[in-house]
């Protein structure tokens, strides 16, 4: 189911999460990012169509509208034209789509066969391919033989670093006509506005202005615009290395230095559509519980938009109150900022943190601490590491994922899709039901034995002797045969309908008071109808003679015995019996044995198809079953290993004490299901769900 574990006991820790801290790119998204919006402040606004190919930059058209994006009319884009015939002459365009081309390290090409092909990060793949679609790859300048040959020649190369959100290139660019040194930076918006002085902002001009703060504020308007869309928005900028500024070869270049003084070109906004599925398992996470927390390095307009989309946070702000909503989307900066004791005050922790560092990760699990919440983290990046060891539960991703966060994790998405998260959470919860099952079923049958030897003890021979309802042989046979088999039987059920229909399980163990007394009332209940067969064939059906010596194994001396040998053997066919159908009731410890799947309408065959859908536990009660007759009826093994003899009408004795253990087990689930639902009507505050924000 996609999902790699490393550490077992983490698997079942999943079931008992209530809430889960996600990153957004290729995770809740499909990871596969396609342009839509190209802003140029001295031009306009191009846009790209639709397209179901990310790598091919033939498929989608390509419009431009001579208006910024805050006054763009998204609902009539605008003709589509010839993407090539639109650089001719548009010097701003080309320098723009330099940028793109250049300080891209993704690789965009077309392979034999004839299909579009790309390696690299999908933010900077979808860059190149939008600068494709003008042929403006980075093939076409840099590699001999294909287009004008070997225009620009890279200098240097800064990546992408997560604390100036920047990355540069320095390239040189040499044709017969000229012979210049340009550095090309991308990167967030804030912090390359920051960077520029100049931008190139008077319409169908190519001379740089000094940037103002005028000029910034329509950056980050129109940055907001575009964020509003969903789309995450980088910025462009370049600027010339001149001799002067340029150092000796093999010297040590001063990022600093490099990356300021730029003149801002313009903005490209990135759409990264929500995976099909992520919609549909954020529901299931709140039906189920569980709160999802979106992490994220984009910007918050991209990162809300992109919540509401699927689900995160509610689609209308309205019906919120005021501090609650304006807790819930949050950028780092404003989260850091806070104390612990501030942020313990928040009407809620926030849904969405945009701009997030690795730091502010770790913060985030520390407040879901203080709050009594078990949290899941993922997470793909060496940053990563911290926040996936504080969390409870550390995923990292298998694709995306770094050697460092897989080796800090819990759990791997092989996928690195968050649905699995979900298959994960609900096997999580299978085997904690499972275990529960397993311990509620042994020892309800142990209490049941200790309660029939212990009130047994009352039963006295004519030496004043104990006589036991069972033999220590009979014993050992249903703790280890009839009653083991069923139990590693109940470790292979299948995940209940409605669990994933629960809040999250409870920390405390799989002894909650339910179970504890389930224990109890299976126990006594079993023990009361075993001392009830033993008591009616003694002195219903019999004389009451215990006679003497009749714990022995039989023989001729104490022929005496005989009924309290058929009286042993039907209390042991019983609790034979009654341990057999209490596994299949086990199977789900508050529904009718006759109606386990609530939603089927088979309302009188449906308990055959759940007796055979665990075909392990079908054939353990079978074998239960079938081996109590060699016990009861093959001479020496029955009266002298196990201390019985044969019984004949006895066996209707059994049946009833049959019928009257189901009974008894459906009468005592249907009080546990009126309680349960009562007390969620009178005490909502009781049930762990309302606790949760409700589903936006």
């Amino acid at each position: 189911r996609n999902v790699i574990v490393r550490k077992l006991d983490s698997l079942e820790a999943l079931g008992a999460v209530t809430d889960i801290c996600s990153d957004k790119t290729g995770t809740l998204t499909q990871g596969k990012m396609v342009v839509q919006k190209a802003w140029i402040p001295s031009r306009g606004t191009y846009s790209v169509g639709p397209s179901n190919e990310p790598f091919n930059p033939t498929v989608g058209d390509v419009s431009f509208s001579a208006v910024p994006p805050s006054e763009f009319d998204h609902e009539k884009p605008g003709m589509a034209e010839n993407a090539e015939g639109m650089v001719s002459g548009n010097r701003q365009l080309e320098d723009f789509l330099d940028v793109a081309s250049m300080a891209n390290l993704s690789h965009v090409y077309k392979s034999e066969e004839g299909e579009w092909s790309a390696r690299g990060e999908p933010t900077e793949i979808a860059i190149h391919v939008f600068a494709s679609r003008f042929n403006w790859n980075r093939d076409r300048w840099m590699k001999k033989g294909q287009g004008e040959g070997t225009v620009w020649h890279q200098k240097a190369e800064f990546p992408f670093d997560s604390t100036v959100k920047k990355m540069s290139v320095i390239f040189n660019k040499i044709t017969p006509e000229e012979d210049r040194t340009m550095v090309f930076t991308k990167g967030a918006v804030e912090r390359i506005a920051e960077s520029c002085t100049s931008i190139i902002w008077d319409q169908e001009s190519s001379t740089p202005v000094p940037m103002t703060d005028h000029h910034r504020e329509k950056i980050i308007e129109n940055m907001e615009e575009l964020a509003k869309l969903g789309l995450r928005v980088l910025a462009l900028a370049h600027r010339p290395y001149t001799p002067e500024t340029q150092l000796l070869e093999d010297a040590d270049l001063n990022r600093e230095d490099v990356e300021n003084n730029l003149c801002f070109l313009g903005l490209i906004g990135l759409y990264d559509p929500p995976r099909p599925e992520t919609a549909g398992s954020i529901q299931a996470c709140y039906q189920a519980g569980i709160v999802v927390h979106m992490v994220t390095g984009d910007h918050p307009g991209t990162a809300k938009a992109i919540a509401q989309q699927v689900g995160i946070l509610p689609a209308d702000f309205n019906a919120v109150a005021a501090d609650v909503a304006d807790a819930m989307v949050m950028t780092a900066s404003q989260f850091d900022k806070l104390t612990d004791e501030e942020v313990d005050a928040l009407p809620t922790l926030p849904l969405v943190i945009a701009r997030c560092a690795p730091q502010t990760k770790v913060r985030m699990i520390d407040a879901l601490h203080r709050r009594g919440r078990f949290a899941a983290m993922t997470g793909d990046g060496v940053n990563d590491s911290p926040s996936l060891k504080h969390a409870d539960v550390g995923i990292a991703m298998g694709q995306a994922g770094s050697d460092v966060a897989k080796d800090a994790s819990d759990i791997i998405l092989t996928d690195d899709n968050f649905a699995s998260i979900l298959n994960a959470v609900e096997e999580g919860r299978r085997i904690f039901d499972n275990i529960q099952k397993f311990v509620l079923h042994l020892l309800s049958e142990n209490i049941a034995q200790a309660c029939t030897l212990l009130i047994g003890l009352a039963f006295k021979d004519a030496d004043n002797q104990s006589v036991f309802p069972l033999s220590p042989v009979e014993i050992l046979w249903v703790i280890m045969i009839t009653s083991g088999m069923p139990d590693m039987g109940l470790g292979m059920e299948v995940a209940a309908p409605d669990i994933m229909n629960r809040p999250p399980q409870s920390k405390q163990g799989i002894f909650t008071w339910e179970v504890i007394i389930d224990i109890l009332v299976y126990g006594v209940w079993t023990a009361a109808l075993c001392l009830t067969a033993f008591s009616i064939r003694m002195w219903g059906f019999g004389d009451g003679n215990l006679a003497s010596g009749c714990n022995k194994e039989w023989s001729e001396e104490i022929k005496d015995c005989e009924l309290v040998f058929r009286a042993r053997a039907t209390t042991f066919v019983c609790l034979t019996w009654f341990a057999l159908f209490l596994a299949w009731e086990m199977v789900n410890l508050r529904r009718s044995f006759f109606r386990m799947q609530p939603k089927s309408k088979k309302y009188f065959t449906q308990w055959m198809y759940d007796v055979w859908r665990n075909k392990f536990l079908f054939w353990s009660v079978m074998a239960g079953w079938i081996t109590m007759f060699p016990i009861l009826y093959i001479p020496v093994l029955n009266d002298v290993v196990f201390k019985h003899k044969p019984i004949t009408w006895e066996w209707g004795i059994v049946a009833v004490e049959a019928v009257l253990f189901f009974i008894g087990v459906e009468a005592w689930k249907w009080a546990k299901r009126v309680f349960f639902r009562r007390r969620a009507r009178k005490n909502p505050q009781l049930n762990p769900l309302e606790q949760m924000p409700e589903q936006p």
